[in-house]
């Protein structure tokens, strides 16, 4: 199971991947201004590639979003490919 865990503050933040207490990868962002961020970047530690560890940061940052009413954009190009394959996800970009 994949534990995310979100570490913020007034200019950047990040959403953590662990599996079974392991570090399995890294989703940064950038706030740009008051009710929106950019995720500006993503990796997966190799031994986690190809099992869905990227996305589930990606959902986080969704899920963060909708709950607190904000915006993302994104720029880092995993991100990008994940929302342009998954319509659902769209209703949190700018």
């Amino acid at each position: 199971m994949t534990e995310v865990k979100q570490n913020n503050d007034e200019k950047h933040g990040s959403f953590e991947a662990f599996i079974d207490g392991n570090h399995a990868g890294l989703m940064t962002y950038t706030w740009a201004g008051e009710g929106r961020f950019i995720i500006d970047h993503t990796e997966v530690e190799e031994a986690y590639n190809g099992k869905g560890v990227g996305k589930e940061m990606v959902l986080a940052a969704v899920d963060f979003a909708r709950k607190e009413g904000k915006k993302i954009i994104a720029l880092c190009p995993f991100a990008k490919a994940t929302f342009q394959k998954n319509e659902d996800l769209q209703d949190v970009l700018v």
